[in-house]
Parts: structure tokens; sequence; C-alpha cells
């Protein structure tokens, strides 16, 4: 009987670990292929063997500096931004055990805006300033939550519906520097506010590299122990998690890369929402999916700024077309947490 059973055991992990290394396997081949597709496509389109050769070095007469020096920076723009939402809003998502719980619901995304619209309009500050100053906003932006929702017992909706409440308060602080800023600069914040590859450049992304490289690892090594807090506070405490320290941790890590990649591409709507779900569907239960979040935030941001570019008369920022696919599941997620009673 015992013996039946550990089979059984053996064979369902199996399965899931093949199902989970398949997925991850497949979602990392999109990703590639629409890194490449980035690469290839534009008002000229490049063949393989070119863009090759750029990417080697080799000076390619148009292609050097299409691919080299417009397309490459977009295309990596792309990538680690849309890594860095899929693997933040996992996190938080996670961590707090509700879908609604993702930085760009809860005023994260909204602080570090802020702090870089501030910087835009008002101090008219370089590209790192504005990249440090979104920073401090999302940490900013993370504490004044969790205190507030603090209380005399920690409560998730408490914190979610703080969260919203400091959304639109910021929102609103956004608005009014829009409504004061100088008319040169206004263009400039709005198209950061919309969420947009354009005008990358691998100067100002070396920030965004760099941090994702480091933390990442950082939070794989914490997968274990964020599945765990998702079983809730006591569960995860009487298995050994010393949930203070791994909260701190993942809070951290996932902020510092959030705010990073909204400095970078501005805060590209819903993505953070979306991957996570998404990730958790497709992979299923029993091993971590960290990757397959990020990895789905790749193909996310990837896949709308191709058909923001292409498959319209007009050229759309990538923020628009995830703005489009996100917001139908924002209400559908808001009538299904108010059917059960959640918040």
């Amino acid at each position: 009987m015992k013996n039946n059973i550990s089979n059984l055991i053996f064979v369902g992990r199996t399965k899931r670990r093949r199902r989970y290394i398949l997925v991850t396997s497949f979602l990392a081949l999109i990703a590639f292929a629409l890194s490449w597709t980035m690469l290839m496509l534009g008002n000229t389109i490049y063949p393989v063997q070119d863009v090759v050769r750029v990417l080697l070095g080799e000076e390619v007469q148009g292609a050097s500096f299409a691919v080299g020096t417009i397309r490459f920076p977009r295309m990596v723009a792309g990538v680690f931004a849309g890594f860095a939402f899929g693997v933040g809003g996992h996190i938080f998502q996670t961590m707090l055990r509700n879908p609604l719980a993702n930085p760009n619901v809860i005023g994260i995304t909204a602080g570090s805006s802020a702090a870089a619209v501030f910087c835009i309009i008002v101090l008219q500050a370089s590209n790192m300033v504005v990249s440090i100053a979104s920073v401090f906003g999302g940490l900013a932006t993370v504490i004044v939550i969790f205190l507030l929702s603090k209380g005399s017992s920690f409560s998730i909706g408490r914190l979610i519906l703080i969260g919203i409440g400091i959304q639109a308060m910021l929102n609103a602080v956004i608005s009014y520097l829009l409504l004061i800023g100088k008319h040169h600069d206004i263009p400039t914040a709005m198209r950061w506010l919309s969420g947009s590859l354009n005008g990358a450049n691998m100067e100002n992304l070396s920030p965004l590299i760099i941090t994702v490289l480091l933390f990442t690892p950082i939070i794989m090594a914490l997968g274990k122990q964020l599945d765990m807090l998702e079983l809730g506070e006591q569960a995860a405490t009487s298995l050994g998690v010393d949930t203070n320290k791994t909260r701190l941790a993942l809070i951290v890590s996932s902020v510092l890369i959030i705010s990073l990649a909204t400095a970078s591409t501005g805060p590209i709507a819903f993505v953070a929402f979306l991957s996570g779900p998404i990730a958790k569907r497709l992979v299923g239960v029993g091993f971590s999916t960290i990757i397959p979040a990020g990895l789905v935030g790749i193909i996310l941001v990837l896949a709308s700024d191709l058909i923001g570019q292409f498959a319209f008369v007009a050229r759309y920022p990538v923020g628009v077309i995830t703005g489009i696919l996100g917001a139908p599941y924002l209400i559908y997620l808001l009538i299904r947490i108010n059917r059960k009673g959640d918040l």
C-alpha cells in the first residue's frame, strides 16, 4: 500500500515537472522568436544573416544603424522591463494571496511614476536622476501602504483598498504636475506615462539590466519560501519560514526591479497584473512560477509593441495595447472577487 502511494506521488511529481519544463521552454522559445522579430521588422525588413552580422559587430550598410542603434535597445528594453514587471507582479500576488495585489493596482507603479514625472517637469532632471527618483518613489509608496494597512492586525483586503486610494491620490498629483508643466516638457512626460519603448538606448538601460541580473537569483532562491507564504502566515511559520525577513527581501527586490523598469520604459499597463495568473494557469501547481511569469511578461511586452507598431495605420505605444488587453480582465476579476466577498 505504501509503495503504491509512493509510486503515485512520484508519477504525479514527474508529470508536473515535465509540464513545467515543457511550458517554460515553450515560453522561452516564443520570447526568443519575438525578440528576433523585433530586430528584423521595421520600415526595412532585414534578413536573419544581416541581423547576426550586426550583432557580431560587423558594419552592414543601413542595418547597422537600424538594428544596432534603434531596434536592439528597444528589444532589450522590452525583454528586461517585461521580465521585471512579470516577476514583480507575480511576487506581490503570490505573497499577498490576491490577484489584485499587484504593483499597478496598489499604487507602487504610481509612486514611481509620480516621482519620475516630478523630476521631468519640475526639476528637468537627467535620465539617471529620474531613475533614482523612480526607485525611491516606489519604495516610499510601499512603506506608506504597509504602515497604513497594518492596524491592529494585517489585512490583505485593507492593504489593497489603501493601495487603490494611494494610487488615486498619486494619479491626481501626476495630473497636477502635467497641468503646471511647461509645454516642451509635457510631451516627454506624457510619452513616458503611456509606457513606451521608443527612444530606448543601452546607456540608460544599464541600471535596469544590472538590477534585474542581480536580484533575479535572490528572488529565485526565495521561490520555495514564496510558495509557502501563499499558504498563509501560520502555515509558513510552522514550516520554518522567517516570514518577516522573507517578505522584506521579496518586497525590496521586486520593488527595485519594478521601479527601474518603470523608470526605463514608463508604467507599461497591466503586464504585472496579467503575467502571474497566465503563468500559473499554464504551469500548474507544484513548481515555482517565477521564471514563467517573467517570460510571460516579456511575451506580453514584445508582442504588444509589435502590434502597436505594425497592426494599425497609426503607431501606438506598447502601454496602450497592454492596457486594452488588461482592462477587461481587471473588470472580470473585480466582479468575481465582489461576488465571493473577499474585499
